[in-house]
């Protein structure tokens, strides 16, 4: 069972809020016990283990908490249409092209290559040199998310209206289908993407105008009947419907049941030590939960997916083919995008960290590389975003990087405060976020079918 806070643990949560309260983020985070390797019954540690479990209930920082199965047919249906190229206009590519399980459900890449490209995860090339121009956000814990895309463009309010890009509204009888929510929603957007899925010519989903979505997503629907082992696959996932009435939002339905019930993950050392286990966390751990939460990170990073489901411009350089903003298209103005509001240019989704150590590189345009990097780009972040260093880049981005610092800046979110954390407080917050990872999330090649109904090759 949890400790009760004692008196002296009490006083130094009290100083934690009121530094929290007025602080400018402009003092280094001072580390709570001065050996890192502090044996677990350190009275110091011990004082901690409530500090810590108080700050995370003030930020609605739970556990995470598994919610309820989905139907085993369902979840069947969506693995294999969730692997099957068939779904892609040249059939070269499916949606975990991008989302592969050898890489925690992304491809480890900063940009991904999505049609007409060859190879996977660093790998994958593109004859002409294309990339789409976002990287590949990973799938895990997807039922915590009530926004979708790096620019929220697909989402269910709190009002329950669901919230798809002009153009690509569903009918009241598809909305109804929607059993996860705009989760359910979201597959059926990267299938309209020239760039990621349809391809610019040489088949039929290529042909179909951009203004008429439903035509695409029909002529997808075409190919699946033309399918025989697809009939049986849907009418047991979807019981007494008719297989001739059924929409692609059935297909899109079922991959999003396909994600809830396999890349869910309930089990990380800091899930336990919400629970209660006050031994869940190494010290290191605890200390750098101390940081994490005292500081600016929570106040987007909140929640049981530490996401506050919100879109924030967190000063990250813009490079590569963009989102046909700006003068000549390269630019990506993130969640302006969607709503118009310039205030919003360059702010993008808070992205979930659970499982975050496996999940790099980071950022809407992956720019930043490896967990500790991340950590670090918060601390005098301002400077490090005039810095940045091209050559981290893969060759063929490195001169894309566009002259944007003082338009981004322009509007970087306040809750960034003036942050500076020493080098202890940096490698104990990135031992908190390895924390964040549940075993079982490292090993998913369980996930990949041996075939998929079409026949294509499986990656």
């Amino acid at each position: 069972m949890p400790r009760r806070l004692q008196p002296g643990a009490l006083a130094a949560f009290v100083f934690l809020f009121g530094l929290l309260a007025c602080s400018d983020q402009s003092a280094t985070a001072p580390p709570l016990g001065n050996d890192a390797t502090a044996d677990a019954t350190d009275p110091t540690l011990d004082t901690l283990v409530p500090i810590v479990r108080q700050l995370a209930a003030s930020h609605g920082v739970t556990a995470i908490e598994r919610p309820a199965a989905p139907r085993v047919p369902l979840v069947r249906l969506g693995q294999v249409l969730a692997f099957d190229k068939l779904l892609s206009g040249n059939r070269d590519v499916a949606c975990m092209t991008c989302h592969l399980p050898d890489f925690a459900t992304g491809d480890g890449r900063s940009l991904s290559v999505g049609q007409g490209g060859s190879g996977l995860g660093p790998a994958r090339t593109h004859a002409q040199g294309h990339f789409i121009g976002r990287n590949a956000p990973p799938l895990f814990n997807l039922s915590q998310m009530t926004s979708f895309f790096w620019d929220g463009r697909v989402s269910r309010g709190s009002d329950g209206v669901l919230h798809m890009p002009a153009g690509t509204e569903l009918t009241a009888a598809q909305a109804a289908m929607l059993e996860f929510g705009a989760l359910s929603a979201q597959g059926l957007i990267p299938l309209l993407s020239r760039s990621e899925m349809r391809g610019d010519s040489g088949n039929e989903l290529a042909d179909i105008p951009d203004d008429r979505p439903a035509e695409v997503w029909e002529a997808i629907m075409r190919r699946i009947r033309g399918v025989p082992a697809y009939r049986g696959l849907f009418e047991a996932a979807y019981p007494g419907q008719r297989y001739e009435d059924m929409t692609l939002v059935h297909a899109s339905n079922a991959i999003a049941a396909f994600f809830v019930a396999r890349l869910t993950f309930t089990d990380s050392p800091w899930d336990r030590f919400l629970r209660g286990d006050d031994r869940a966390l190494t010290p290191p751990e605890l200390r750098g939960a101390r940081s994490f939460l005292a500081f600016s990170c929570v106040k987007c990073h909140s929640g049981p997916a530490l996401s506050d489901n919100g879109f924030h411009n967190a000063l990250v350089p813009q490079f590569g083919p963009g989102a046909g903003h700006g003068p000549d298209g390269r630019d990506d103005f993130g969640r302006m995008g969607v709503t118009g509001n310039a205030a919003e240019r360059y702010a993008f989704r808070t992205p979930p960290l659970r499982n975050v150590e496996l999940t790099g590189p980071y950022g809407h345009d992956g720019a930043i590389m490896d967990l500790r990097e991340f950590v670090a780009h918060y601390s005098e972040i301002d400077a490090k975003l005039r810095s940045f260093d091209p050559g981290t880049l893969e060759p063929l981005l490195q001169g894309t990087v566009l002259p944007t610092t003082d338009a981004i800046l322009a509007t970087r979110d306040p809750l960034l405060g003036r942050t500076r954390l020493s080098e202890t407080s940096m490698d104990e917050t990135t031992a908190f976020l390895k924390a964040l990872t549940d075993p079982a999330a490292r090993e998913l090649r369980k996930l990949r079918p041996t075939q998929v109904p079409s026949g294509l090759p499986v990656d």
